[in-house]
């Protein structure tokens, strides 16, 4: 399989995150991209560094104001010498405030829905990097032969055109996937990430030429909360085309996979040229958001299901966090999706 990355993603490597009124470990740290780079490394996989290109894609979803405050907070954080050391918001609009200041606090408050996109001097590298990724992933597919898996960190689903949040800056997955619709016409995405992908849901959500099914912790147990609920389906050209199943704590294998299975068949009906998966290993037994209860076994056939679609397929790596069992999750998944069998329902 060939594997895309940059190794400018581990420049983002914030140590703490503000939750519950404390600072706590950051899920999210850098050692996942070389717990991921270690597996693909040892089984073999074609790897290949994306290249840095330019803007132009990365515009073709996020609007340019926000993507400028991105590559310029930190700068502009750094100038003020009372400040801490990571650039973390503390004041938020809600939904009767209309107008972007210009002043720092209160840009970044509109630019961000909470505390968990903490900004260092390397964050706007490994974000740009992640995007890049995605997009030279996109533009590997159709010569790769077989799926092409983009290591792509910081992650990416929860980004929304003009704003962070989740841990995410710029959205990976539409990205790409809007990209291949130029080549493939229409295009799938799912999320089988363990929480919703509501910024990728955003994106799409009136557009005719992209299916978006996603696979969750219900939004009413779990972030991100405001969006994911099973009767939003769309709008407009893109009514039918938005496919929320959100699952209760501890959902098992069984539940799990019947969830993909009545995703996939969503993908067979709609017919694209190509897909995408949003891979999060978050949802997995072992992982420190202790959500689902999936097992190596469960992504394994996860990935046959996906490997029988016989289509294009791009993976962009989203959650997974730090356990001793990490990288086994993705070893299992790339296994099932270079080596199909007959999916089992």
């Amino acid at each position: 399989m060939l594997v895309v990355h940059h190794p400018d993603q581990a420049l983002h490597d914030p140590e703490f995150v503000f939750r519950t009124g404390k600072f706590i470990d950051q899920p999210d740290r850098a050692e996942r991209c070389r717990i991921f780079l270690d597996i693909v490394k040892e089984d073999g996989h074609q790897i290949v560094q994306a290249p840095l290109g330019n803007l132009d894609p990365i515009f073709e979803i996020h609007d340019r104001d926000y993507v400028e405050f991105l590559k310029t907070v930190h700068k502009r954080w750094a100038a003020n010498p009372d400040f801490g050391p990571e650039v973390i918001p503390n004041v938020h609009p809600t939904h009767r405030m209309y107008r972007k200041p210009t002043e720092l606090l209160g840009e970044l408050g509109w630019y961000s829905n909470s505390t968990s996109c903490p900004i260092t001097e390397g964050t706007w590298p490994a974000v740009y990097a992640s995007a890049q990724t995605a997009i030279h992933g996109a533009d590997r597919l159709s010569e790769a032969h077989g799926p092409v898996y983009a290591l792509c960190r910081p992650p990416g689903h929860h980004a929304y055109p003009d704003l962070m949040t989740g841990v995410c800056f710029l959205n990976n997955a539409a990205i790409a996937a809007h990209r291949l619709t130029k080549k493939y016409g229409k295009v799938a995405l799912v999320d089988i990430d363990v929480h919703h992908g509501n910024g990728t849901q955003f994106i799409f959500y009136e557009r005719a030429d992209v299916l978006f099914c996603s696979i969750h912790i219900d939004p009413r147990l779990s972030a991100p909360y405001y969006a994911g609920y099973a009767d939003e389906i769309g709008e407009g050209a893109g009514r039918g085309l938005n496919f929320n199943q959100p699952l209760p704590w501890a959902t098992p294998d069984p539940i799990w996979l019947d969830a993909v299975d009545a995703a996939l068949a969503r993908v067979s009906e709609f017919a694209p040229g190509a897909v995408v998966v949003s891979l999060g290993f978050d949802a997995s037994e072992h992982d420190p958001v202790a959500t689902f209860k999936i097992t190596n076994d469960g992504f394994a056939q996860a990935g046959r299901k996906f490997a029988a679609l016989n289509l294009p397929t791009l993976l962009v790596q989203e959650g997974g966090y730090l356990s001793p069992h990490l990288g086994g999750y993705l070893r299992s998944f790339l296994r099932a999706v270079e080596a199909p069998q007959p999916a089992f329902s």
